[in-house]
């Protein structure tokens, strides 16, 4: 996505944040795909209309969306906000003796052995109230964002329903056929994706004869045992994201223009949600980013992408416990490597889409520095764009400026100082730097430029020129001096960038980023 005005298909976009959500779900990659394949080839076997079709895709991508709405809470209680996701998921809820050893082997870890013991005495007092609420939070946030991204009143409608059961056992008060079709669809379609990674086929099919006329449809349950072997293939096929798109109902959505800008919006917001620490960090890190872009005379276009960047750059996030990203005190070794791990998760929700995979490497780079220093890949600064070394500014500077766990939030000129000395370090760019100050409203003295490799101005010119393909003679008359004087200045330039021939200096001059910003 290169250009900000090609339409993106709304089955990418929301694909992408499925797979952010299977990680804060603490499911495999491309467990809501699945479920949402699985989900229509059984309506199709059950005849649903094509719009009920289209709508089931939907809700089946988005049924975890509000995941992130009770993380703190979640976190505070359990002590991770996703491994008991992924175990409460394979409960029963209506089975007493589930829901007990469910309590008890995931609330308070980490505490002292009597305080978990009040504290799993206290939730199990606790457990239907405190269920409901969770239950219509994350069910009243996937309905907003899938209003945000405009899919239709019956995809929101649809999605109040996500914890319902057909016996009227669950949440809300609803049985039987006051739940929609496409909810009732995905019930069947998600659990036997749920068994079918944590236990296997036959397990799957077991659970589904079991709730059977409970949890799940009668008719939709038998249909999903009886088909099950003709609905699975291709679902542990490599090509999941390929097999998901093509399984969208006709006519696909498409996004342009505030559409898209709006799905990049719900995206901030559900990282937004993981956290109180975090509620306003993407959008602001997007604003700042934006504006330091138009200072430093960025193309529209690039500027326009450059701001979805910032507003997906923390997705990875969700992938992350709370309990790592709320610790008052310092992380260990591998809660390091967690928390350096959320960029690629950023990368990675996006990586599969041809569309989109440009924009989730951008955001993926806002931990990156100019000195190799940075994270997930450690890349240095000739493979750093101009977009990647100003999100990185914004980031920093956010951060600075918001509260964490673990410190107090600087104050504007602190904040300054920060910046100024990561780019006097090496590791943010000194450019960057100055445009995302300005654009934050410090007051930024004008620097000397700078020229890599201890290039002269005059060097400069000259290798400018020579990019632009001029002779000798050419640039010679077009600088003012001799021929022989350009071929002196060639020389002393290719000393110093270390190349031998014209064409790896013109490289050479792109990888220093000298064409765009000279």
């Amino acid at each position: 996505m290169t250009n900000a005005e090609q339409p993106v298909r709304a089955a990418e976009i929301v694909g992408a944040l499925s797979i952010a959500t299977d990680l804060g779900t603490g499911q495999p990659l491309e467990h809501a795909m699945r479920s949402a394949v699985l989900a229509v080839r059984l309506g199709e076997l059950a005849g649903a209309s094509a719009e009920e079709l289209t709508d089931t895709y939907y809700v089946a991508l988005l049924h975890a969306s509000g995941c992130t709405s009770n993380g703190h809470e979640a976190a505070q209680l359990f002590g991770d906000d996703i491994a008991h996701r992924a175990a409460f998921y394979l409960v029963d809820p209506t089975n007493p003796s589930e829901v007990l050893e469910f309590y008890r082997s995931n609330v308070g870890l980490g505490r002292p052995e009597e305080v978990r013991s009040q504290m799993i005495e206290m939730a199990i007092a606790d457990a239907a109230p405190r269920a409901r609420e969770a239950f219509a939070t994350m069910c009243e946030v996937a309905q907003r964002f899938a209003g945000w991204l405009g899919l239709g009143a019956n995809i929101e409608a649809a999605l109040e329903y996500v914890f319902a059961r057909w016996d009227g056992r669950g949440f809300p008060d609803v049985a039987g056929e006051e739940i929609p079709l496409p909810t009732r669809l995905l019930h069947v379609a998600r659990d036997a994706s749920l068994f079918l990674s944590a236990r296997g086929r036959d397990a799957a099919r077991s659970v589904l004869e079991d709730r059977a006329g409970a949890a799940y449809e009668p008719k939709l349950a038998e249909l999903a045992v009886a088909n099950l072997d003709d609905l699975l293939p291709e679902l542990d096929d490599a090509r999941m994201w390929e097999v998901a798109l093509d399984c969208e109902p006709d006519p696909q959505v498409w996004l342009s223009g505030g559409r898209i800008d709006a799905a990049f919006g719900t995206i901030a917001a559900i990282t937004g949600l993981k956290s109180p620490w975090l509620r306003e960090h993407s959008t602001s890190v997007a604003d700042l980013a934006e504006a330091a872009a138009w200072r430093m005379e960025l193309p529209a276009d690039s500027v326009t992408f450059l701001r979805r960047a910032g507003l997906a750059h923390d997705l990875g996030r969700v992938g992350v416990s709370n309990g790592i990203w709320e610790k008052p005190g310092p992380l260990g070794f591998g809660e390091w490597e967690r928390v350096r791990l959320h960029a690629h998760y950023t990368e990675r929700a996006f990586a599969q889409s041809p569309t989109l995979a440009a924009v989730g490497r951008l955001a993926g780079s806002h931990h990156e520095r100019l000195d190799g220093s940075g994270y997930h890949r450690g890349v240095r600064g000739p493979e750093l764009d101009r977009s990647a070394r100003i999100l990185a500014a914004a980031d920093c500077y956010v951060a600075t400026r918001e509260a964490r766990p673990y410190r107090e939030a600087l104050d504007a000129d602190a904040a300054e100082a920060e910046l100024l000395r990561e780019a006097r370090e090496g590791r943010l760019d000194p450019e960057a730097v100055d445009a995302v100050l300005s654009a934050a409203g410090h007051q930024v003295a004008q620097r000397p430029r700078e020229l890599p490799a201890g290039l002269t101005p005059r060097e400069l010119e000259v290798l400018l020129a020579l990019v632009g393909g001029g002779s000798n003679q050419v640039i010679g008359e077009g600088l003012g001096i001799t021929a022989k004087t350009v071929g002196h200045h060639i020389q002393h330039l290719y000393a110093k960038a270390g190349v031998r021939s014209r064409a790896a200096a013109t490289l050479w001059a792109f990888e220093q980023d000298l064409v765009h910003s000279a």
